[in-house]
């Protein structure tokens, strides 16, 4: 966790997370105070200590999500207790699900990962701009990674908060594939659009601010043509993100009983049937996990499965 210093505007403070929790921008100004995105929940305390930190006794006005997967708003609910004036805005394409709190239709029960219900108070609507930190962000849709993604474009200092739309070595794992959804080509139009914003700054939900957008760009491209050409490599590389981000809730968990959870969860399964059918798919998970072991994701030592 750190704040980056290097982009220098007033009343715009990043808390870069690491990859359980994503990034959170804070934006202030004489108006209000607004988060971006609250990270995962067992990372709740240190997301409400970071803002209470920097907000020196000021209220939280507003919280943003880019999008609705468990470690861009597993915070939200401890933030809507502590302020509970706080407005809290959120994509319109699963405001249903949210109002309902369908825990299927919002990823956390397929996914394995967990969320506490909060509410909503409003949408981000395409097009619409927000007037944060005394400049005006845009709301842009961005598909691919998540059918209902946005992104917030400042033109005046060129500055794009990205989500997981682009990242410094990628961008996320298109959730809708895993599904058997088609969205690869909505990853390259939203790679088209960020393109064409021609951003001198990239605040992405994971890593560190860069400012490189067009070699970002291209090794996102090719990842991209690589999936296309082969998902069944998007498939495993899918599912060995949910096995790792699971591993660094857990930190350590005993190897039977991890892999025991992962046959239980909806995606691993509807990826084992598709991808991995000619294995059991209690080899198939621990096959994912040892190739996990020789990336340097874990290790096992004698009955448990550890993260590094």
């Amino acid at each position: 966790m750190a704040t980056d210093q290097r982009l220098n505007i007033p009343g715009l403070q990043v808390f870069e997370r690491g990859w359980l929790s994503a990034n959170n921008i804070l934006l202030t100004d004489d108006h209000q105070a607004t988060l971006i995105d609250s990270g995962y929940v067992t990372h709740e305390a240190q997301t409400l200590s970071l803002v209470q930190a920097a907000l020196k006794g000021r209220k939280l006005d507003q919280l943003v999500n880019t999008h609705l997967h468990s470690d861009h708003c597993g915070g939200n609910a401890i933030l809507q207790k502590n302020y509970p004036g706080m407005s809290t805005l959120i994509p319109p394409g699963e405001s249903e699900a949210v109002a309902n709190w369908n825990e299927a239709a919002l990823s956390y029960e397929p996914t394995g990962q967990l969320c506490p219900r909060f509410r909503f108070d409003g949408l981000l609507m395409q097009g619409q701009v927000l007037r944060l930190a005394n400049l005006d962000w845009q709301v842009l849709a961005a598909p691919g990674h998540d059918p209902h993604s946005v992104i917030l474009f400042e033109p005046s200092q060129r500055i794009l908060i990205s989500a997981d739309a682009l990242w410094a070595n990628g961008f996320g794992v298109v959730f809708p594939e895993l599904e058997g959804i088609s969205a690869f080509d909505e990853v390259s139009q939203t790679l088209d659009l960020i393109e064409s914003l021609q951003a001198k700054w990239i605040i992405p939900g994971h890593g560190a601010i860069f400012q490189d957008v067009e070699a970002a760009l291209s090794t996102a491209r090719k990842k991209l043509d690589g999936f296309v050409q082969n998902r069944e490599k998007h498939a495993r590389y899918g599912a060995k993100v949910l096995l790792k981000y699971k591993l660094l809730e857990l930190s350590q968990a005993e190897t039977s009983d991890f892999i025991n959870w992962a046959t239980g969860i909806r995606y691993i399964q509807v990826l084992h049937q598709k991808h991995g059918h000619q294995l059991e798919i209690h080899d198939w998970v621990k096959e994912l996990l040892q190739d996990l072991a020789r990336s340097k994701a874990l290790s096992f030592q004698e009955s448990m499965i550890v993260n590094l």
